[in-house]
């Protein structure tokens, strides 16, 4: 099979900009190649920003606010997309966009419906290329959690690896992908950065603590630490899925009303940074993780990164060392999963979400002419190698 040129889109929990990668994929009997090429970031303008973390729970947004934020954020993925075309250079085939969540519906521990923006016509547009877009609903209908799709790269990524292992991504919202265990399994694990985001731009005004400055240099309240971790969501079993619809403003200020009195801005940063490396570690070792590799925004925050460690006796290492970017690796899962819908090939992999059966996930967009895509792919692929290429 020929090399397909796609381009890979989103913009995580955390809500800072749009991710894009470009990448080489395909197909060889069931090996599934992929060569990265290149990824930036386009971050958000700040009143776009700002609109879009007020338009969370428990904040409200009304239909025509909703309609204005998915036309600026459709806009915002297609300049994305038009730099990815650059990182290509100056040729793709494909776009995959896996927009921007505004909701998850979890309801009775079910997920129920879940809402990305970021209106695909604008990308397709601004390209000239079709989009696949829309990527988690189908998994949702089909009684999955739609979330995380992570599972899918995961599973064959590391099929060779010694397991059981554990593909860790910490972004907004943690997430894990069990390889080579009793079954597949992925499911969020609770807060990455959310939290810590959410704390920092209180201290700071910036949304992030910049290499866990502020962590190191306080200690934990345990007296804090014990009400957060007092959810119900840890107890919960896999599949799971949660988001800032949870772990917002709303639900950190109820937690320190809980403990009463004033918790020093230092304390607060060590006690949230705890908090994400705790309930991460309690996943692994729960699935009896022999190693761990992780990725995502989490892995640059050096003091996160030291107390995960330390909360586990296995190997922790970044997805970097073998070989997948560690920045990018949520938008060539993107990329991926555009490839897999444009061959017929399903995108989920329902032992991790929960969904009753393998499915085709999203939907797609024309771009400038007819849709001419290929023949379906007679079998799935069951393993992927990752090229040598441009891992910027």
């Amino acid at each position: 099979m020929n090399w397909w040129r796609v381009l890979g889109l989103l913009s995580g929990t955390s809500m800072d900009g749009v991710d894009v990668a470009a990448a080489d994929l395909r197909l060889d009997g069931d090996v599934l190649e992929l060569r990265p090429l290149g990824s930036t970031t386009l971050a958000y303008p700040p009143d776009l920003h700002r609109a879009l973390l007020a338009a969370l729970p428990p904040g409200e947004c009304s239909a025509a606010e909703l309609c204005r934020l998915d036309t600026l954020v459709g806009q915002h993925f297609a300049a994305a997309a038009q730099r990815g075309v650059e990182l290509a250079d100056g040729r793709a085939d494909l776009v995959a966009s896996l927009g921007q969540t505004l909701y998850h519906w979890v309801e009775d521990d079910r997920a129920r419906g879940t809402l990305q923006i970021g209106q695909p016509a604008w990308i397709a547009e601004a390209t000239g290329l079709p989009v696949v877009s829309d990527l988690r609903a189908r998994d949702v209908a089909a009684g999955g959690h739609g979330a995380p799709l992570a599972g899918v790269l995961d599973a064959l990524w590391l099929a060779d690896e010694p397991g059981p292992g554990v593909a860790l991504n910490i972004g907004g919202i943690a997430n894990i992908t069990v390889v080579g265990g009793d079954r597949p399994l992925a499911y969020d694990t609770g807060p990455g950065n959310a939290l810590i985001d959410l704390a920092a731009a209180r201290v700071t005004g910036h949304p992030q603590d910049t290499d866990g400055a502020l962590a190191a240099r306080g200690t934990v309240r345990t007296d804090l630490l014990e009400v957060l971790l007092d959810d119900a969501y840890y107890r919960l079993p896999p599949p799971k899925s949660t988001g800032k619809e949870r772990f917002n403003a709303a639900y950190l200020d109820r937690a320190l009303e809980r403990v009463g009195g004033d918790v020093a801005d230092a304390d607060l940063l060590a006690t949230l940074t705890e908090l994400t490396a705790r309930t991460v570690a309690d996943a692994c070792r729960a699935e009896g993780a022999v190693r761990v590799i992780a990725s995502g925004g989490g892995v640059r925050n050096p003091v996160l990164l030291a107390t995960l460690r330390r909360q586990l006796d296995v190997p922790v290492l970044v997805s970097d060392e073998l070989g997948l970017p560690a920045d990018s690796k949520e938008a060539l899962l993107t990329a991926l999963l555009g490839f897999l819908t444009w061959h017929g090939a399903s995108g989920n992999t329902p032992g991790t979400t929960g969904a009753a059966g393998p499915r085709l996930l999203g939907s797609i967009t024309p771009g400038a002419g007819p849709l001419r895509m290929p023949a379906p792919v007679v079998d799935q692929p069951t393993r992927l190698r990752v090229q040598p290429g441009d891992t910027a």
